[in-house]
């Protein structure tokens, strides 16, 4: 409980921080010391947070056995080593906005479900209702309305959120591709670091493999026009193919043995 308690302050440190940072960005001020202090204290927080998770899934219960090639194969389809591992990147990378975002929004709904399953059930325990005479089952403790409220809030809105988070994410990566195209100093390293993680992302998430889906639907529809170039959409598919064979090409199973393990999902 003590880690996990540890883990729900790292998410709720986060949370606060990006607030913080947005307030000086709303107010066209991200430059500031106090706006550059949060964004980096946003990922200081982000890389703890998921640092206590991976101990907890693989450390703490002796779950790294077997070969070296198997054990790097199950750590790089965790969810967990991916966001601690990207955001160690962003934390010394150059500051960018968008790039914070997914971790407030992941972090956020593990506040919002740590508050509802574990805080306001100490504040205030359910309620046992009242047994009826005769009654032939007992029913579950009435939890409070705050908590029921919390818990409808969550099941609304948290596919669309990761839909989100993987929108962010997608968007994120064609903004470092156009920057890395004008050769700014660093930007080729940051974009192949980002799209190994966004590799990784598309191969264990269903949100971002929709997101690229409807993306790449988009550009097919506009791409449909009769007033279209036919360079155009040869251009087209010759990067959708190129980017196919990059994706199979970098698929680690393919060299080490066809291990494949399932990759732990992100914990909420």
């Amino acid at each position: 409980m003590a880690r996990r308690f540890g883990w729900f302050v790292g998410h709720l440190t986060l949370v606060l921080a990006v607030f913080r940072y947005l307030l000086s960005a709303a107010t066209f001020n991200p430059s500031s010391g106090m706006a550059q202090a949060s964004y980096r204290f946003a990922f200081v927080a982000a890389a703890a947070t998921y640092g206590i998770v991976i101990y907890k899934s693989h450390i703490a219960r002796g779950d790294l056995k077997g070969s070296v090639p198997a054990i790097a194969t199950k750590l790089a389809g965790d969810e967990n080593v991916q966001y601690l591992l990207i955001a160690l990147v962003w934390l010394y990378a150059r500051q960018i906005t968008i790039a914070v975002l997914p971790f407030a929004i992941y972090s956020f709904f593990y506040v919002a479900t740590f508050t509802r399953s574990h805080l306001i059930p100490t504040i205030q325990p359910p309620k046992e209702p009242d047994a009826g005479v005769g009654s032939p089952s007992r029913q579950a403790p009435k939890q409070s309305p705050l908590a029921e409220s919390i818990g409808r809030f969550i099941k609304q809105y948290y596919d669309a959120s990761m839909a989100l988070v993987a929108s962010l994410e997608l968007f994120l990566l064609i903004r470092l591709i156009g920057t890395a195209l004008t050769f700014s100093r660093g930007s080729w390293v940051l974009l192949v670091v980002y799209a190994t993680f966004f590799r990784a992302r598309y191969a264990g998430s269903k949100y971002v493999q929709g997101v690229v889906a409807h993306a790449n639907e988009r550009v097919e529809v506009a791409l449909s026009h009769q007033n279209t170039p036919p360079v155009v959409r040869q251009a087209w598919q010759v990067f959708k193919d190129f980017i196919k064979q990059v994706y199979e090409f970098t698929d680690i199973s393919r060299y080490i043995g066809g291990y494949t393990g399932a990759g732990a999902k992100k914990a909420q």
